[in-house]
C-alpha cells in the first residue's frame, strides 16, 4: 500500500479576515494567502466577485472545518447603483441590454425599498455560478445561451438607501441572508422603477460573526515580505489571525477542562452536570484554555463531539 506523502506547509490554523482589493478573484486570494502563510491548506467563506471589494474570511488549517458556519452568517453589503442602463452581467463589466432616460427620485426609491424586505424570491444573475444541468450559469452564458434559471428564497434583514450623489447614481447598504445575490437587487429595483439599473461599485462589509475592525488590507500582508528573516515573517503574519473557535461565536459554548478536552479529542462524549449545567442544543462547540475542542451536540446531559480539533 502506498504511503501518503507528508503534507506541504504549516500546520497553521485561524480565520484571516482580508480585505480584498477589486479586481481580485476569490480564489486568487485565497491561493495568495495560503502561499504568504506557508500553510498545509486554506479555503473562504462565501464568494466575492472580482469587482467587488471588502470582506473575504478566508479560513487556514483547521479552521476549514468551520468554513459553513460563517458561510451561514449575515452578510452587510455597501452599494452604487446607477440607474438608466441594465447590463447582461448584472454590473459594469456587462454590455448594455436595456435602457431608459427615465430616473428615479429619492421619494420613488425610499417607497420602493419595503418590497425588499424580509423573505422574497429572487431569481440570480445570469452570469453566476449557479449549476444549470450541470453546467454553471456563467460558462452557458459566455456561449450566449439564454438560461431561465428559476427564482430563490433569499432572507433580507434591511435595505436602506444612504444618499443619492446625483441623478443617475444612489448608493444602499444591505444586511442579507446566504445566497443572496446584490447584483440580482439592483437590477429588479431598476426594472420596478422603470428605469433600469446595474451595480456600480459593490463591497462588503461584514460576515457575521466577523466585522470591520477584523480586516486586514492584503498590502498589509504583503509588505511583511520585506522581512529578511523567516520566523520573523511568519509570526508577523500570524498576528493577523483570529482563533478558529471565534467562527462559533452564535452557537451555545461550554469550557471542559484538559481530562474532558482529551476525551473529546479521542471522540468520547464528556457530562456536563450542576445547577449550571447548559440547556440541550444541536450544535455547540467545547474549549479548553480558550482553545477550540470540538464540535458537537449537547444531549442527555453530555457533550457529545462531531469534529475535534487538535491541541
Amino acid at each position: 500500500m502506498a504511503r501518503r506523502g507528508k503534507r506541504k506547509g504549516r500546520a497553521v490554523s485561524g480565520w484571516l479576515i482580508l480585505d480584498k482589493p477589486c479586481d481580485y478573484g476569490s480564489t486568487e486570494a485565497v491561493s495568495k494567502v495560503k502561499w504568504l502563510f506557508k500553510a498545509q491548506k486554506a479555503g473562504h467563506a462565501g464568494t466575492l466577485d472580482p469587482l467587488a471589494s471588502g470582506m473575504l474570511p478566508i479560513a487556514l488549517g483547521d479552521a476549514t472545518k468551520t468554513v459553513p458556519y460563517v458561510m451561514d452568517g449575515r452578510k452587510t453589503y455597501r452599494f452604487t447603483v446607477r440607474w438608466g442602463e441594465e447590463r447582461t452581467t448584472d454590473d459594469r463589466e456587462g454590455d448594455v441590454s436595456a435602457a431608459s432616460a427615465e430616473r428615479p427620485d429619492e421619494a420613488a426609491i425610499k417607497a420602493l425599498l419595503p418590497r425588499y424586505k424580509g423573505v422574497i424570491d429572487q431569481v440570480p444573475p445570469q452570469f453566476s455560478a449557479i449549476k444549470i444541468d450541470g453546467n454553471r450559469a456563467y460558462d452557458l452564458a459566455r456561449e450566449g445561451e439564454a438560461v431561465e434559471i428559476p427564482p430563490r428564497e433569499i432572507e433580507i434583514h434591511r435595505l436602506d438607501l444612504i444618499a443619492t450623489p446625483d441623478h443617475d447614481t444612489a448608493i444602499f447598504e444591505v444586511e442579507c441572508g446566504k445566497g443572496t445575490y446584490v447584483r440580482s437587487l439592483a437590477r429588479d429595483m431598476g426594472r420596478d422603477l422603470g428605469c433600469y439599473g446595474h451595480i456600480a461599485t459593490l463591497r462588503r462589509t461584514s460576515v457575521a460573526p466577523f466585522g470591520e475592525e477584523d480586516l486586514v488590507p492584503l498590502q498589509t500582508l504583503t509588505e511583511l515580505q520585506a522581512l529578511d528573516d523567516d520566523d520573523a515573517r511568519l509570526a508577523a503574519l500570524d498576528g493577523h489571525l483570529i482563533d478558529t473557535g471565534e467562527a462559533l461565536a452564535e452557537l451555545p459554548h461550554i469550557r471542559v477542562t484538559d481530562d474532558q478536552a482529551g476525551r473529546l479529542r479521542r471522540g468520547n462524549p464528556v457530562l456536563l452536570r450542576g445547577r449550571d449545567a447548559p440547556l440541550p442544543a444541536d450544535e455547540a462547540y467545547a474549549t479548553s484554555h480558550g482553545r477550540l475542542v470540538a464540535i458537537g451536540e449537547i444531549a442527555g446531559g453530555e457533550f457529545r463531539p462531531r469534529r475535534v480539533f487538535g491541541a
